[in-house]
């Protein structure tokens, strides 16, 4: 993904669909018919693929956690709670 040296106007249309031109979709990795995920953060308007979305919070929590599974964790504090109930 390359970076555009300065902004770029994009345009609005009448029912909403946004322009953009071609420099900078490819400089974003953009093609035709990329479904977009919209997000509004503190006034702007925030435009990514799905796929960098998930990958962005896997590297997250990725760091976060490590090889550590949250859901071996939870089952096995289930099976220690279980346990002392008997």
């Amino acid at each position: 993904m390359n970076d555009l040296p300065q902004p770029v106007e994009v345009n609005l249309g009448r029912q909403g669909p946004v322009v953009m031109p071609a420099s900078l979709r490819r400089a974003l990795g953009f093609e035709e018919r990329d479904a977009l995920v919209a997000q509004q953060e503190l006034g702007r308007l925030l435009l990514e693929k799905p796929r960098r979305i998930r990958q962005r919070l896997k590297e997250r929590y990725d760091q976060v956690h490590g090889e550590r599974k949250l859901v071996d964790e939870l089952i096995a504090e289930r099976r220690l709670e279980g346990t002392k109930g008997n």
